[in-house]
């Protein structure tokens, strides 16, 4: 996925210090509609993301294999893998046989919902440039006649997705590749390409690249127009990127031309006009436009004091294989509740096969995660890191909502008997208030010791293995 592993950022610095850097760059959105929609936002916590194209066919990683760079996690695989031009044509060729027949945004949606997901991301058009929505700008997308899904009535499959998780309550968003390699304008076959970059002189041939900005711009245009209403635009591929923003110190950056932006002020100036309110996040690139961070499979070590999002696949890839390695669901809840307490929202990547179709696995995941939210979400939706800065103590991290904090206590599923107290070290709840164990009816003895809370856990209660054992929330009043 995804600015190349988040462009080879965390090989140069470890995420935490990555995100911190950028959180020092942060510009909050001066426009008050989109200050409301990313509060709105923040309250959410948890998302889905979806990657899908023609390459979920093959199982391999999205648009990489395309890049002639030799990066051994993206190198090309298969019958087409020896010369790059036959690989490309083979690869593009995927249009004609894509046929997701069980494609059912419905289902994706109800289980999501039922998971308390409340936002969602969905890949419009990734690196390699195939359209995932009808854009008449190329006809290299899924509503072309070279496609066989292009047949089915549900072919323009962005707006069916957004649809049916709009109608499910959700804020939905679109995620768009700055970079096409698909598009002669951006990879012109003049000069075959070398990395990611645009493949020609910019300064030589400027006109060349400037339809390349129109030709993103006009696309950007209908994702905003025609497709109702978008809440966010989750825009992708960091070296794409203004003149001024370039640091040669990177090394990553070092081979990016200046001129290789898209003109973010009149893309955002559009989006505005047509999605009043819309939420902009351009990744890695610091300033306006980059509404909130978006740190990849990976969680800050601390809070970063301004709006945050960790972007994480359920597996172990962003594009469908045959064989997904998922993260358990204990783990899951635990990634949810660790996040959450540093201030952050968690959008978590499920990829849909060739046929259209998720993993059962998938669902089972979402299913688990979704028990253990019915009995404890107040501890998730709308929290704030706590206002006294302590978000974890060893295996209980805390969120606070108002006067109320919440202890969650991280069950390692290890861990067969439950201590006889939990102890919380710099909280005092309010004399004489109730502590509650949610999913438990009785109060729990508590006393304050110093500073420090000691919770008599009831002696009924022991781990178990089941969703609502996953992380036990104890809730505080504070003074």
């Amino acid at each position: 996925m995804l600015v190349f592993r988040i462009l080879l950022l965390i090989a140069v610095l470890p995420l935490s210090l990555a995100a911190q850097h950028h959180a020092r760059l942060y510009v909050p959105p001066a426009d008050p509609l989109v200050q409301k929609n990313l509060a709105e936002w923040q309250d959410l916590k948890f998302g889905l993301l979806m990657h899908w194209g023609t390459y979920s066919q093959w199982g391999i990683v999205e648009s990489w294999s395309l890049c002639p760079e030799d990066e051994g996690w993206c190198e090309r695989r298969g019958p087409h893998a020896g010369d790059w031009y036959t690989y490309k044509k083979a690869y593009e060729n995927l249009q004609t046989t894509f046929n997701p027949v069980q494609f059912d945004p419905e289902k994706w949606a109800k289980a999501a919902q039922a998971a308390g997901m409340r936002y969602m991301v969905f890949t419009t058009k990734h690196h390699d440039g195939f359209c995932m929505f009808d854009t008449r700008q190329t006809d290299y997308k899924i509503t072309d006649t070279h496609c066989p899904f292009s047949q089915n009535p549900r072919a323009n499959v962005a707006r069916e997705i957004f649809g049916a998780f709009r109608t499910k309550g959700f804020k939905v968003g679109a995620y768009f590749s700055k970079p096409d390699w698909h598009s002669p304008d951006f990879w012109w076959p003049y000069f075959p390409p070398k990395d990611r970059n645009i493949s020609y002189d910019l300064k030589k041939y400027p006109e060349r690249y400037q339809r390349f900005r129109d030709f993103t711009f006009n696309q950007l245009q209908e994702l905003c127009t025609d497709y109702g209403r978008l809440d966010l635009l989750w825009l992708d591929g960091a070296w794409v990127r203004p003149a001024a923003t370039i640091d040669r110190s990177e090394s990553w950056q070092r081979g990016i031309p200046e001129g290789q932006d898209v003109d973010m002020p009149r893309i955002a100036a559009m989006a505005r006009r047509q999605q009043p309110g819309i939420m902009i996040v351009d990744r890695w690139i610091p300033g306006e436009f980059e509404n909130y961070l978006t740190p990849e499979q990976g969680i800050p070590a601390e809070p970063l004091g301004v709006p945050w999002e960790t972007c994480m696949t359920m597996g172990d890839s962003w594009s469908f294989v045959t064989k997904e390695n998922y993260k358990n669901s204990r783990r899951l809840v635990h990634t949810l509740c660790d996040i959450v307490s540093k201030g952050g929202n968690l959008l978590l990547n499920i990829a849909p096969g060739p046929d259209g179709a998720w993993h059962p696995e998938a669902y089972e995941r979402l299913d688990s995660i979704g028990k253990w939210m019915v009995m404890n979400s107040t501890a998730i939706y709308g929290t704030k890191t706590p206002e006294s800065g302590v978000f974890r103590q060893e295996n209980v991290v805390f969120t606070q909502k108002g006067n109320t904090l919440y202890a969650i206590y991280l069950w390692n599923e290890n861990m067969e008997n439950a201590p006889k107290e939990l102890v919380l070290t710099g909280i005092v709840p309010v004399k004489g208030s109730t502590v509650r164990l949610l999913g438990y009816t009785e109060p729990l003895r508590w006393t304050a010791a110093g500073t420090d809370v000691r919770i008599t856990l009831p002696p009924s209660k022991k781990p178990g293995k089941g969703p609502e054992d996953f992380a036990w929330v104890f809730e505080l009043s504070l003074r």
